[in-house]
C-alpha cells in the first residue's frame, strides 16, 4: 500500500473517471486534514496561530471537522466495497479512524499558555481546504487551459511550498514584527496616523491596497533588475504552468524581505484593524486568484486591476513580456511607469524563466540561489 501511495505522490497527469481515484483523492485530502487538525485541537499552543485563535468559531470548525470525517469515511467504504482503488481509500479509511480514536471533533480544548513557539498547523489546514475547494472549482468552470490536470506537472514542488511557507507563518511574523518596529518606528507619526484612522473604511481600503502595491512594485522590480535579489525571485519565476498552488512556489527569504518592506509603511501609516483585515482578504485572494488557470481578462477593467490575464503575461517566457507586469493589485501602476506588456496576443504561450536554469524540487530550489553559477 504504502509503494503505491509513493509513486501515485510522484506521477502527475489526469485522474481517469471510474476507477475512484478522484474520490479516493478527495477522501485521502480530507483525511489527512482532519488527522492534522485533531493533532491541532490536542497541542493548539504549539500548532495553531496565536493571530488566528481570536477569530475561531470553534463549534463551527467542529461541525466542518466532522463533515469531513464523514466524507472521507464514506467515499473510502464505497471504493473498498467496489473494489475501486482499494489501497488509496484504505490508507484514507486508517486515517479517519486514528483521527476517531484520538477524539476527533470532539476533543476538548482547555486554557493554555499563549506565548509558546508554535508552526501554523491551522492556517495551513484552513487555507489549503478554503483554497482547493474555491479554486479547483473556478478553474474546472472557467480553465484558460482546459486539457491541464489539476495534478499537473511538478505540483509536488508547489505543494512543499505551500507547506512550508504556511507552516512556518509564526516565524516569518515574528521576523517581520522585529525588523519593522526596530528599522521604521522612527517614522511613524501621531498626525498622520490619526488622518489615516479617520478616513472612511472605503477609503483606508484603497489607500492601503494602494500604499501595499505600491511598495510592492518596486520591490517586484527590484527582484529582477538587482541580480543577487534575481537569483531569489527566479525560483518563483521557475513554474511552468499556472494554478491555484503556483504562486505558493517562493523562496522563503522573499518572502521575508517582501513582507517586511509591505508592512513597514502599513504600520507607519497605522491602519485601523478592519481595513488591515480586509487588505488580508483582498491580497490573499489575487495572490491565488492572478496564477489561477482561468481565462479572466474583465474588458477596460484589466488596465485598471491585476487580473489573471495580466499576471499571467509577467510569468512568461516570451521576449514582449520579460521583466513587465509588476503590479500585485492595481495594473496602472505599470502603465504609469511604463512597464505594462504590450502584446497582440491574448495570453502568453508559455511560462518559466527564459533558458530553464532553475532545478526542480523543494530543496534544490531553497539552495538554488546560494549554489547558483550563472
Amino acid at each position: 500500500m504504502l509503494d503505491k501511495l509513493n509513486e501515485f505522490s510522484e506521477s502527475h497527469g489526469a485522474l481517469a473517471p471510474g476507477r475512484g481515484r478522484i474520490t479516493g483523492v478527495i477522501a485521502l485530502s480530507l483525511a489527512i486534514l482532519c488527522f492534522l487538525g485533531v493533532l491541532a485541537f490536542h497541542f493548539p499552543e504549539y500548532l495553531t496561530t496565536p493571530q488566528l485563535r481570536k477569530s475561531y468559531d470553534v463549534e463551527m470548525i467542529r461541525k466542518i471537522m466532522f463533515g469531513a470525517m464523514v466524507i472521507a469515511g464514506g467515499l473510502s467504504i464505497v471504493n473498498i466495497c467496489f473494489n475501486r482503488s482499494r489501497w488509496l481509500s484504505s490508507f484514507a479509511f486508517m486515517l479517519v479512524v486514528a483521527t476517531a480514536l484520538l477524539g476527533g471533533h470532539k476533543v476538548p480544548v482547555n486554557d493554555f499558555a499563549d506565548n509558546t513557539p508554535y508552526i501554523g498547523l491551522d492556517w495551513f489546514i484552513l487555507d489549503l481546504l478554503g483554497s482547493s475547494l474555491i479554486f479547483i472549482f473556478i478553474e474546472k468552470l472557467f480553465a484558460l487551459r482546459k486539457d491541464q490536470p489539476v495534478f499537473r506537472a511538478e505540483w509536488q514542488t508547489d505543494l512543499h511550498h505551500f507547506i512550508v511557507n504556511h507552516m512556518v507563518v509564526g516565524f516569518v511574523l515574528l521576523a517581520t514584527n522585529l525588523v519593522v518596529h526596530k528599522f521604521f518606528g522612527w517614522a511613524a507619526n501621531d498626525g498622520v496616523r490619526g488622518w489615516v484612522q479617520g478616513l472612511p473604511f472605503w477609503a483606508g481600503l484603497l489607500l492601503i491596497v494602494l500604499v501595499a502595491d505600491l511598495v510592492q512594485y518596486w520591490t517586484h522590480r527590484a527582484y529582477h533588475e538587482v541580480p543577487l535579489l534575481w537569483r531569489l525571485h527566479a525560483v518563483h519565476h521557475s513554474v511552468k504552468s499556472m494554478d491555484w498552488m503556483a504562486g505558493s512556489r517562493q523562496h522563503i527569504l522573499e518572502l521575508l524581505i517582501t513582507r517586511t518592506l509591505v508592512l513597514a509603511p502599513i504600520y507607519v501609516f497605522g491602519f485601523s484593524k478592519e481595513v488591515i483585515d480586509a487588505y488580508i482578504v483582498i491580497v490573499g485572494f489575487q495572490a491565488v486568484f492572478n496564477h489561477a488557470n482561468v481565462s479572466v481578462r474583465l474588458g477596460p477593467l484589466r488596465y485598471i486591476i491585476v487580473t489573471p490575464n495580466f499576471h499571467h503575461w509577467h510569468h512568461s517566457q516570451d521576449q514582449e513580456a520579460l521583466d513587465k507586469n509588476y503590479a500585485a493589485h492595481f495594473a496602472f501602476l505599470d502603465y504609469l511607469f511604463g512597464t505594462a506588456v504590450k502584446s497582440t496576443k491574448l495570453w502568453p504561450q508559455s511560462y518559466g524563466v527564459l533558458g530553464d536554469y532553475v532545478p526542480n524540487g523543494f530543496f534544490k530550489q531553497f539552495k538554488f540561489p546560494f549554489t547558483w553559477k550563472g
